[in-house]
């Protein structure tokens, strides 16, 4: 592994104050989106990388108090999306680990944003969030289910990951381990190469 996916995992595990200022979004040429797929590894053999980058997704969504808010709020960091509902139990056995992936990684540089698809308030989400331990993950659900029409959502989990402007560039359908690490050595080669760095 060269030394730019070195600190950009180390920015995954340690922050992204690792990280030298915040490169310009570039899109993936077709050699790093044939060397992420080669650089698959455990659960993220599932993750789907696109030849090209799907436009971004313009319904907005409501925060814990009901503000409407879109993913606008996250440009200019690499995005990790998850669909999920309280009623999905492949949901309830991955939302720890995007809990704890949140805990390490995100910052200036990425996020993590999980996004109820189901109609359960936000006291019941955080009853949800309660229950399995959750302490990073911030509330945001889409009641009326049209964002998951819009981002193409058949089944829960779906996570996609969006570059800096928004646009998605890999998904994975049904369930992860997103803090394991294959799974933050994906994260930090995406952002590598979004980047333009070697990899």
């Amino acid at each position: 592994m060269k030394a730019t996916v070195k600190r950009a995992l180390g920015a995954m595990l340690y922050g992204a104050a690792a990280l030298s200022a915040t490169p310009a979004a570039a899109d993936l040429s077709a050699s790093e989106v044939a060397e992420l797929k080669e650089s698959r590894a455990g659960d993220m053999r599932k993750l789907v990388i696109h030849n090209d980058p799907r436009p971004a997704l313009e319904r907005t969504f409501e925060t814990a108090t009901g503000a409407a808010v879109g993913f606008d709020r996250f440009r200019g960091k690499v995005t990790v999306v998850n669909f999920w509902a309280t009623w999905c139990p492949p949901c309830r056995k991955e939302m720890p680990s995007l809990d704890r992936l949140r805990a390490a990684i995100a910052g200036d540089d990425v996020e993590v944003v999980v996004i109820a698809l189901d109609r359960a308030s936000p006291e019941k989400i955080e009853e949800f969030f309660l229950s399995i331990g959750a302490e990073n993950l911030k509330i945001y659900r889409d009641p009326t289910l049209r964002l998951g029409t819009e981002a193409g959502v058949l089944g829960m989990p779906v996570t996609i990951i969006l570059d800096r402007e928004g646009r998605e560039v890999a998904r994975l359908q049904g369930e992860a381990e997103w803090d394991a690490p294959e799974a933050k050595d994906m994260i930090a080669r995406i952002v590598a190469a979004l980047d333009g760095e070697e990899s």
